[in-house]
C-alpha cells in the first residue's frame, strides 16, 4: 500500500524528538512551523556558488520534455513540489548531502543515456532504492557485521544493544521517502543500507564526513550501487530511541520490521577504510 503522509497540522511533534527526525533539527523551522517553507526559501538556504538551485514544479518547467534527472543535470534545475513531504525531505538531503546527491544524479544521467527515460537498469534500481530509503552506517566493531548477515536482529539489536549507543556501529538516514515515512509516529522502519568499515576509536564526528566523502566518491566511481543487492535491509526501529517498544525484549523477538534472511542471501563485506592511519 502506497503510503500517505499526515497532513503538517496533524504530525505528532514528539516525532521530530527521536531519530531519524531529531538528526535533522537544524531544519526545525521547516518542519515544525505552522506554514510550509516555500521553494524559494529552500532556495536561499544553498550556498550561492552551487550549480543546482530549487525550482518550483509547474507545467512550465515538466513541459522542457526532460526527464527529472536530465533536467538537473543540464540545467541544475531541481523541481520541487510546494506543500509536499517528499519534496521537502528531497531538498534537506541537497542541502546536507549534495556530493552524495549529485554523484547520484550523474549516473543516473549515465544510466538514462545506455537504457533510455522509460527503461530502468539494474545501477538505476540501486541508486533509486538507496535515494529513497538509503542509511549510511559506519562499523567501528566487525564483530557485529555477523549477526546482520545472520538476520539475528535479536543479537544485534537486544545482546549488542550496547554497540549503538558506545559508537561501535551509527546510522545515519540518508532516504527522503524513509525520512518521510517516520513522520508517522511508531511505524516501523526498515532502511536499505551500506556500510563502511572504520576504525575502532576514531572520532564518530569525523567518521560521519570521512563516510559521506567516500559514499560519493564511490556512487561517483562506479564502485558502488550497481545492483540493489549491495543494499542490506537495517530495521531502523531496533535501535534504541528510535521506537517507543524497543526497550522491552519482546519487541526484537516478533517485531514485524524483522524479516529471516532469505536462503541463499548474502552481503557484500563493508566499504574499507583506506585512509591513512591518524597520529
Amino acid at each position: 500500500m502506497r503510503y500517505v503522509a499526515p497532513a503538517r497540522s496533524s504530525v505528532d511533534p514528539a516525532v521530530f524528538e527521536r531519530p531519524p527526525l531529531a538528526a535533522w533539527n537544524e531544519y526545525a523551522a521547516l518542519l515544525r512551523g505552522e506554514h510550509w517553507p516555500t521553494v524559494k526559501t529552500l532556495d536561499a538556504l544553498l550556498p550561492l556558488a552551487q550549480r543546482e538551485r530549487f525550482v518550483a514544479q509547474t507545467r512550465a518547467v515538466l513541459d522542457d520534455g526532460l526527464h527529472y534527472e536530465q533536467r538537473i543535470h543540464a540545467h541544475g534545475a531541481i523541481a520541487t513540489r510546494e506543500a509536499n513531504w517528499h519534496d521537502l525531505f528531497n531538498a534537506l538531503a541537497w542541502l546536507r548531502y549534495p556530493a552524495i546527491k549529485r554523484a547520484l544524479n550523474a549516473q543516473q544521467v549515465a544510466e538514462i543515456a545506455l537504457m533510455g527515460p522509460s527503461t530502468r537498469s539494474r545501477p538505476q534500481y540501486a541508486m533509486t532504492h538507496f535515494d529513497e530509503a538509503g542509511v549510511l552506517v559506519a562499523v567501528r566493531d566487525p564483530a557485529l557485521l555477523a549477526l546482520w548477515d545472520a538476520h539475528d536482529w535479536h543479537g544485534l539489536f537486544w545482546r549488542r544493544r550496547e554497540a549503538w549507543l558506545d559508537g561501535s556501529i551509527h546510522a545515519e538516514v540518508f532516504g527522503h521517502a524513509l525520512l518521510e515515512h517516520a513522520l508517522t509516529e511508531g511505524k516501523l522502519l526498515v532502511g536499505k543500507a551500506l556500510v563502511f568499515a572504520c576504525a575502532a576509536g576514531d572520532d564518530p564526528a569525523g567518521d560521519d564526513a570521512s563516510v559521506t566523502a567516500r559514499c560519493a566518491a564511490g556512487i561517483a566511481d562506479g564502485s558502488l550501487l550497481r545492483d540493489p543487492l549491495q543494499l542490506r535491509p537495517l530495521p531502523l526501529s531496533g535501535i534504541p530511541g528510535w521506537h517507543p517498544d524497543n526497550g522491552a525484549e519482546a519487541f526484537h523477538r516478533d517485531a514485524e520490521c524483522y524479516q529471516p534472511l532469505r536462503e541463499g542471501r548474502s552481503y557484500p563485506p563493508p566499504v574499507p577504510d583506506i585512509a591513512s592511519p591518524r597520529s
